[in-house]
């Protein structure tokens, strides 16, 4: 069984909300807060993760 990758997202902010983007389907609501030393975050439901748009050359 193959699975995808978790998404990425660029954000223009260091503390932001993942709902798992499905509805229903989704995950409670979270809030996460983006280290500004490393300039990323993931969300521990869905392992999306958020860079924040000055740090997005250094998090690929």
């Amino acid at each position: 069984m193959t699975m995808k990758a978790p998404e990425t997202k660029i954000v223009d902010t260091y503390r932001v909300s993942c709902d798992g983007g499905e509805g229903a389907l989704g995950h409670p609501r979270v809030w996460l807060h983006i280290p500004a030393d490393t300039g990323w975050v993931e969300c521990p439901y869905c392992d999306c993760k958020y860079v924040h748009k000055d740090h997005q050359d250094e998090a690929a």
